[in-house]
């Protein structure tokens, strides 16, 4: 497989995508790509702000949406990217639509996915350690299962000057372990996770100044432990779900 999951589509103060520009060209290598909108709710809008971002580096955008039979687009595309939005949303409509058969397919046949945020979510194996709110109810909550491990974009490490008393993000993740027996990788904003074969490899650089580095493990029975590089072995975990 070939994967580019980004935590996010726009850094403060950056264009759509600019921060990861790079990276993109490189995975997508000249392909055209087929983008996937389903997490949010205006489609052509959505469509039309990746091709704007992508358009002057000579990448050709087409919106599933606009096909008769999305799952016929999946099959014939070049390249897929997932945009970010509501994961609750994105995954429900994967499932009503096949596209979630259709991408699984095609990404363990070779086709390179890219997903930002939301799209990123549901390449783990469940949608269990989204931050999103569940404004709708897919049929299930198993995601697409293209990496063995949960993965959690945007991952915010608490402000230790703050006087807000809610759950903070480390706290919501050890609540998970608790409940199941499955890594979660955290990926600060500005980051990525780029997958090829066997070797899986964080990049990017975050851009809190709290953030001690690119990602954060969570593991059960144990601290979270700061990741960086190569994180290959990630990819030989074997999940247990509601394994409390």
């Amino acid at each position: 497989m070939h994967l580019l999951l980004l935590s996010n589509s726009t850094n403060h103060g950056d264009d759509y995508l600019a921060h990861a520009i790079e990276p993109v060209r490189a995975h997508l290598a000249g392909r055209a790509l087929t983008f996937v909108p389903y997490a949010l709710a205006d489609h052509d809008a959505y469509t039309a702000t990746v091709r704007r971002a992508l358009a002057p580096h000579g990448i050709e955008v087409d919106g599933v949406h606009r096909h008769a039979d999305p799952a016929a687009a999946i099959a014939g595309a070049e390249a897929v990217f997932v945009g970010g939005g509501n994961t609750f949303r994105l995954l429900a409509r994967l499932q009503s639509t096949g596209l979630d058969d259709a991408l699984r397919e095609r990404v363990h046949g070779g086709m390179p996915y890219m997903g930002a945020s939301a799209g990123t979510n549901i390449a783990g194996q469940t949608i269990r350690t989204t931050n999103d709110m569940p404004i709708v109810q897919p049929p299930s909550f198993d995601a697409l299962g293209l990496v063995p491990f949960q993965i959690n974009p945007h991952y915010i490490d608490a402000d230790p000057t703050s006087t807000h008393n809610g759950e903070t993000r480390e706290q919501r993740l050890t609540e998970f372990l608790e409940e199941n027996d499955a890594a979660v990788l955290g990926l600060r904003e500005g980051t990525w996770l780029h997958v090829s074969g066997d070797v899986a490899q964080i990049g990017g650089t975050a851009v809190s100044p709290r953030a001690p580095g690119p990602a954060v493990l969570f593991e059960r029975g144990s601290a979270p432990t700061e990741v960086s590089g190569d994180v290959s072995a990630l990819l030989t975990r074997r999940p247990r779900f509601d394994a409390a």
